[in-house]
């Protein structure tokens, strides 16, 4: 699985302090963050996505995976809880099987609200298909502008289509 680009809504970055590698490794378990269970193609367990933007985004996305294999997964989270995005992304989708193991070929569209941080992972068997480039301007250029207006559903709902878009064009669908 490859990294794809990490985004803050209100353009600010959180940083933190280094920790020594000691107590790093001592606190991991402290500050990871809780995984919430896969209940469905979309997971909002941070309540942004109104009833109708839900129902339409599952099914367009039991539509896509029928199509071809590919899976793509929205969850939204309302916090992260001290931990970085990247590895809570990363857990995530590895504790989800997203795609078919074999062609690893999941996709997880993160969004952390209260940490106004969002993230696109993708599985080795697309990252030649829905590459960072890709992933970097379906955040900037769908979801920001967006959740920068409050329309967290239109933001989402238009970065699922955009990463349909590209996936499809990529195979010829």
């Amino acid at each position: 699985m490859t990294t794809r680009i990490i985004n803050c809504w209100h353009g600010r970055f959180a940083t933190g302090a280094l920790l020594a590698l000691g107590v790093l490794f001592a606190g991991f378990a402290a500050f990871a963050a809780e995984l919430p269970a896969l209940t469905g193609r979309v997971v909002d367990n941070a309540g942004m996505i109104d009833a109708t933007t839900e129902a339409a985004l599952t099914q367009k996305l039991a539509d896509f995976e029928a199509k071809g294999s590919d899976q793509i997964v929205v969850a939204t989270i309302p916090s992260l809880d001290g931990e970085a995005i990247e590895p809570y992304a990363t857990r995530l989708f590895n504790a989800w099987k997203l795609g078919q193991t074999a062609k690893n070929n999941g996709v997880l569209l993160l969004v952390a609200r209260d940490d106004r941080k969002m993230r696109i992972e993708v599985g080795y068997g697309l990252e030649g298909t829905l590459t960072n480039q890709h992933a970097t301007r379906i955040i900037e250029d769908d979801m920001v502008p967006a959740f920068r207006a409050g329309d967290f559903s239109g933001g989402i709902s238009k970065a699922v289509d955009d990463m349909i878009m590209v996936i499809e064009g990529s195979h010829g669908g």
